[in-house]
């Protein structure tokens, strides 16, 4: 297992968007997002993947800024060609 990290972050509050670039066996370049929040508890930074009511704005709103950055780089395969 690789130590690998995101190509791009996105932070809104306590939401990020973590943006993965991997290249597949034929040069083509797939990415894909991940998401989590971040919290304190007993003075440490812990992340989680449950979002609370007040947090689906921002985890919306995280997956759009994720979505354009994507589809900004000129490398990704058009939506049609990741339907098929």
């Amino acid at each position: 297992m690789t130590n690998q990290k995101p190509i791009k972050e996105i932070k809104l509050g306590s939401v990020r968007a973590a943006i993965w670039q991997n290249t597949l066996e034929n040069g083509r370049v797939m990415h894909s997002v991940s998401f989590s929040r971040l919290y304190k508890e007993d003075g440490a930074w812990r992340d989680s993947t449950s979002f609370g009511r007040s947090e689906l704005p921002l985890l919306a709103r995280a997956a759009e800024m994720a979505l354009d950055w994507i589809y900004a780089q000129p490398s990704v395969e058009s939506p049609q060609a990741a339907d098929e």
